[in-house]
């Protein structure tokens, strides 16, 4: 069992623009992304879901949020990532992570089914 704190970053299923991504849905990502959060506590990780609500406000979020948290592992999603058109919000999420919490390593995802995996291979 480990020990080890890790946040998840990634986009509010409420703001997805789910055109984008067909055959997903609101409800099929929150699922999603809450079955990632309890298979890690499964594995016996400390994990925060931490939602993003829109690109004016991630940086200063995601700084907020972690603060003062001794977070070992960073993950932020490939919804961020992997999306053209939030290419400055991903920008915005790194450096939020190097800011206010250097320590923690930073991990990435492809889908949301491999992100005990990402997580692993920086813990």
């Amino acid at each position: 069992m480990s020990d080890k704190k890790i946040a998840l970053f990634g986009w509010h299923p409420d703001v997805v623009n789910y055109e984008k991504w067909p055959g997903m849905s609101a409800k099929k990502l929150r699922a999603m992304l809450e079955g990632d959060r309890d298979k890690l506590v499964a594995l016996g990780y400390a994990v925060t879901l931490h939602y993003i609500r829109d690109g004016e406000t991630a940086y200063d979020a995601a700084t907020e949020a972690l603060q003062g948290q001794p977070y070992d592992c960073v993950l932020i999603g490939a919804g961020v990532r992997r999306d053209d058109d939030h290419f400055l919000v991903f920008e915005k999420l790194v450096n939020a992570v190097h800011k206010a919490a250097p320590q923690a390593t930073i991990c990435f995802n492809t889908n949301p089914s491999d992100t005990a995996d990402a997580i692993k291979r920086w813990t």
